[in-house]
């Protein structure tokens, strides 16, 4: 009878304490012995490599600092079809590798038409107009490698582009990377394609340069900050203008 009579007196201070719910709160505990601690993204407390740390501070100082339009039309490159159809042409004209030329020595010296790279070899062929179309690549480092050479393909009336990848470039002729490529002429049944491409690069580059300045992009402690500043130069704006 006693044990019944305690465990009634449990029961009811349980419901009339509206405070104790009926599903108790059992709180995780992560000190020593407790549950896992659950996980986190350490990246920023990790100590990366020399080569990371440049690499990544130098992505953040070019998004600080405003870049010419020399430097900014590297930006505009050709959208995914248009590269498609672009590279859908020269696959056609890949040179030969160094296997197959051995293989291959003597026998003929009349090479068909081949894509052309190399910088220097790309430039002689700009300046003596041979070249009907250059790729340049907009990520090639330093950048100053190829910056002159868009201005020197509308100086000479060649048509050039601007294609993503310098190692799509590269698988073209290839090599691991190319900073730019051109090719001098084609076969016959492609000479429509090769058209259509070359008066796409005229109208979207060659007549249309950039003339912008590219605009940095700020901080989150550089922005809040400007805000509160433009929000203070608002507000006395307005004090002055009332009175």
């Amino acid at each position: 009878m006693s044990s019944k009579g305690k465990k009634s007196k449990s029961t009811r201070k349980k419901g009339s304490d509206p405070l104790s719910p009926i599903f108790r709160k059992n709180p995780r505990s992560f000190r020593i012995g407790g549950s896992i601690m659950p996980k986190r993204d350490l990246g920023r407390f990790v100590r990366w490599p020399k080569y990371i740390r440049v690499q990544r501070q130098k992505k953040v100082l070019l998004q600080r600092l405003k870049t010419p339009p020399s430097v900014q039309q590297f930006k505009f490159a050709l959208d995914k079809n248009q590269a498609t159809e672009m590279f859908k042409l020269l696959n056609k004209y890949k040179p030969e590798t160094k296997a197959a030329k051995k293989a291959g020595a003597g026998i003929s010296e009349n090479r068909g038409p081949v894509v052309h790279f190399g910088l220097n070899h790309v430039t002689s062929m700009v300046e003596s107009k041979r070249a009907k179309m250059v790729c340049i690549a907009s990520d090639v480092d330093p950048i100053e490698l190829v910056l002159w050479l868009p201005a020197l393909c509308r100086r000479m009336g060649v048509p050039f582009c601007i294609v993503k990848n310098r190692s799509r470039l590269g698988a073209l002729v290839n090599q691991k990377k190319a900073t730019c490529v051109c090719i001098e002429k084609v076969a016959q049944e492609d000479n429509k394609a090769l058209d259509t491409l070359t008066n796409l690069c005229m109208e979207k580059y060659n007549n249309n340069p950039v003339t912008q300045w590219g605009d940095r992009v700020l901080g989150k402690k550089t922005t809040v900050r400007v805000a509160k500043r433009d929000a203070l130069r608002k507000a006395e704006l307005e004090s002055r203008m009332r009175y």
